[in-house]
């Protein structure tokens, strides 16, 4: 009997395919690349997400459909594609998104990750490699920037990963969803899985998309091309002409390569109407602040993990001229009365 193959994510568009098996010793793979592994061990993920977003259990001796990407998970792993042909590989994200791991945080060390062993390229019609990322590419528009002059965009970002970013985001959305505006919500880095989008949407986004719309398995190690590239085409995904309001996650924190990026990105700054910075305690909120300003960007509001003690929330607040706001009152919509306040500074 045919083994089944457990398909992940990334690869929900595969419907029709070949599995070529004279390519396994030859083919170095590249971002996007899908192929069909084999489990060998079960180590940090226990699961993937399935193309139908449901979390799919996986045993040794399992077989998986997946694309090879990068990760950058302060958290989590930071991983990258092989530059040869390896004995085995890693699942670096539960969406599907398969590498080498660098490094990982030390709550993983014990466990590692999941190990798989390649026995199989997928292939097309053609007998061309299947690539996630070359299949959506006719998808991709040119960086305009002029769409986000037809809505107001906030942006969320953080401190780190898991600063509190999503769920700030999450709640803006509720709160302005609940005021009777139509919002939609981006996630325009980070690594494919759909929870943070799904989360977003259960808070009243008429829209959700992220960078996986475009077959991406992650975006770390982008170009600024690219990066504006799969804004301009979201945008447009998400319809954001026929929107009050935008809400757009970067992941991570202000200090990660794409994120940085973007943020020194005068063209991608120019359309945006305020951001909302998330932080973990008093200290980070305090510095990521100023490292804002000193990238001219200055939060219309500050919210995150650490508004959940009110001692923390006074020792910011003692320190800062911007408001402090936690998920209840964005969710009660509040942050609508500061919207007015400009975001750009000067450059001394």
């Amino acid at each position: 009997m045919k083994q089944r193959i457990k398909q992940s994510f990334i690869c929900q568009d595969i419907k029709q395919y070949q599995t070529n098996q004279t390519l396994v010793d030859t083919h170095v793979p590249t971002v996007g690349d899908v192929a069909v592994f084999e489990v060998l061990s079960i180590g940090k993920h226990k699961t993937i997400q399935g193309t139908d977003k449901r979390l799919v259990t996986i045993l040794p001796g399992d077989r998986i459909m997946a694309a090879f990407g990068t990760r950058y998970a302060t958290a989590q792993f930071e991983g990258y594609v092989p530059g040869g042909i390896c004995p085995e590989y890693h699942i670096l994200g539960a969406g599907g998104t398969v590498g080498l791991v660098a490094s990982s945080h030390s709550r993983f060390a014990s466990a590692g990750p999941t190990t798989l062993k390649l026995v199989g390229w997928v292939t097309n019609a053609q007998g061309d490699v299947w690539n996630t990322i070359r299949q959506k590419e006719q998808l991709m528009k040119p960086f305009t920037g002029a769409i986000s002059h037809s809505t107001r965009v906030i942006l969320s970002v953080g401190s780190s990963m898991d600063s509190g970013k999503t769920t700030t985001a999450a709640k803006m959305v509720q709160g302005f969803s609940e005021a009777g505006y139509r919002v939609a919500f981006i996630k325009l880095t980070g690594t494919i899985y759909t929870k943070d989008c799904d989360l977003v949407y259960d808070h009243g986004a008429a829209e959700v998309a992220d960078f996986g719309l475009l077959g991406y398995p992650s975006t770390y190690l982008c170009t600024a091309t690219q990066l504006l590239g799969l804004y301009e085409t979201l945008m447009h995904h998400i319809k954001a002409q026929d929107k009050a309001f935008v809400v757009i996650e970067i992941a991570d924190g202000l200090y990660q390569r794409e994120t940085e990026m973007l943020l020194r990105n005068r063209a991608f700054m120019n359309g945006i109407d305020a951001v909302v910075y998330s932080a973990g305690d008093s200290l980070s909120a305090i510095q990521g602040y100023q490292v804002l300003r000193d990238m001219h960007i200055v939060p219309v509001a500050l919210s995150g993990l650490f508004t959940a003690s009110p001692l923390l929330v006074k020792e910011v607040s003692e320190r800062l001229y911007s408001p402090v706001l936690s998920i209840d009152e964005l969710a009660r919509g509040v942050l609508m009365q500061y919207l007015e306040m400009p975001m750009s500074v000067s450059a001394s």
